[in-house]
């Protein structure tokens, strides 16, 4: 079953976002809940879920959809931290709940979702290509603010 995210989920997430990079700083003074709690109150911000039978979250995926004064007044969505199980990767889990966040978007007239992946490994492209996004059409550019990457 796919959802959108419960007030009790937040440490399963926490979990899983852990898997996606390893390397996160931990936030102090509980601004993780603050902004998941956030994300929850959003009509526009959607954290969906894929469970197994038993209730355990094997997968996440973020979409936010933002409002567009062009085409033809039609919102866009951006996909960003899709993460599966460790160790339930490889099974199909990943393509479900992108799936989900596609129909979603679709059927909010979004005209387009786009995904950015900072992975440079060809699986992980060649996994967004078979979800049905491409690769050959928009170039992604990154910013980041003086001492964390930035200029």
């Amino acid at each position: 079953m796919i959802r959108e995210a419960r007030a009790e989920d937040f440490g399963r997430l926490s979990e899983l976002h852990a898997q996606l990079h390893h390397d996160d700083l931990e936030p102090e003074h509980g601004e993780d809940r603050a902004v998941f709690d956030e994300i929850r109150r959003s009509e526009s911000l959607h954290l969906f879920l894929l469970e197994d039978d038993d209730a355990n979250v094997q997968a996440t995926c973020y979409l936010n959809i933002i409002p567009n004064m062009t085409r033809g007044a039609s919102p866009y969505g951006i996909i960003e931290n899709v993460v599966t199980e460790e160790k339930l990767r490889g099974q199909g889990l990943g393509k479900k709940i992108i799936r989900h966040a596609l129909q979603f978007a679709w059927d909010r007239r979004c005209y387009k979702v786009m995904l950015q992946t900072g992975s440079k490994r060809a699986s992980t492209h060649n996994f967004y290509k078979s979800c049905g996004f491409r690769g050959d059409e928009k170039f992604g550019f990154v910013a980041r603010p003086p001492g964390n990457g930035g200029l």
